[in-house]
């Protein structure tokens, strides 16, 4: 039966006497609206470790837009019987006056890495993952914890976070999961109207055809093509394209410039922001 706890104090009782007893902690962080996607996450954290532990907390400091803070789907019923499902056994879902009790003011760098692409288009957004992700960290502290590689920056930056602090928990990335149609699990596709989620598999329909055509146009070519397939849609508004290396996430110029590149791309579908990828090579 899983236990929902909404303080520090209790979570952190709950974690200590599992690590007295030897028990080994998977931890999903999210900020709920779950899909499919969290629970693969799930599923794998609780086959590789003795215990589960998910957060809820849709967290303030990570959002530019207040606006899309507000919009954000939230439900922690039918939350709750999804972790059920998955066998979770702690929910951790505290309110905002539990996480920051004072206000925050931390700051990290995270050089370039943050910079481009989503650090771009949403100042701020990364520091507050890193304050959020960090705090969260501390209070479980996990042997392992899960995040998607859907949003892959985000990943590459609490991949460095943990680096930088010599935090004890290794990070584990985990594939993209996709509707039928292609379209990246996501909560904001649940703001989607019935048209425009009939058209959101355009963007994976692109990239599948997009990541084909690297032998043929080069780096900048590519980035061009896939743009005028957008421009040609004009449901679709794009934020940014890029073909980029996937360590410090920098545009490529030449395809023997990096050992691993990424098409990222973020749309704009009505009112939604929707962010992909897909690894070329």
């Amino acid at each position: 039966m899983m236990k929902v706890i909404p303080t520090t104090d209790a979570i952190k009782a709950q974690i200590a006497e599992a690590q007295r007893a030897g028990k080994t902690i998977g931890f999903v962080p999210t900020m709920g609206a779950l899909h499919e996607g969290h629970l693969a996450l799930m599923r794998q954290a609780k086959r590789e470790n003795d215990l589960l532990v998910v957060s809820i907390f849709v967290n303030p400091i990570q959002f530019n837009n207040m606006e899309d803070l507000k919009k954000y789907p939230r439900n922690i019923v039918q939350d709750s019987i999804m972790l059920e499902s998955v066998g979770c056994d702690f929910l951790f879902a505290p309110d905002e006056q539990e996480m920051y009790p004072e206000p925050v003011t931390d700051q990290y760098e995270f050089g370039k890495l943050s910079e481009v692409m989503e650090g771009a288009s949403r100042p701020g957004h990364f520091n507050g993952v890193a304050i959020v992700v960090r705090k969260l960290l501390e209070i479980v502290e996990p042997d392992k914890a899960y995040f998607g590689e859907k949003d892959f920056q985000q990943l590459a930056i609490i991949q460095q976070l943990v680096k930088n602090l010599l935090l004890p928990v290794e990070i584990v990335p985990c594939p993209i999961i996709r509707e039928k149609d292609g379209l990246a699990m996501s909560s904001r596709n649940m703001r989607l109207t019935e048209n425009e989620r009939f058209n959101a598999p355009f963007i994976y329909q692109t990239l599948t055809k997009a990541v084909k055509l690297n032998t043929v146009l080069s780096p900048e070519e590519l980035k061009k093509w896939i743009t005028d397939k957008f421009k040609s849609r004009p449901e679709f508004k794009i934020d940014y394209v890029e073909i980029a290396e996937d360590e410090q996430l920098q545009t490529v110029t030449h395809w023997n410039d990096a050992k691993g590149v990424y098409i990222f791309i973020a749309v704009f579908l009505g009112n939604v922001r929707l962010i992909d990828n897909m690894r070329i090579f």
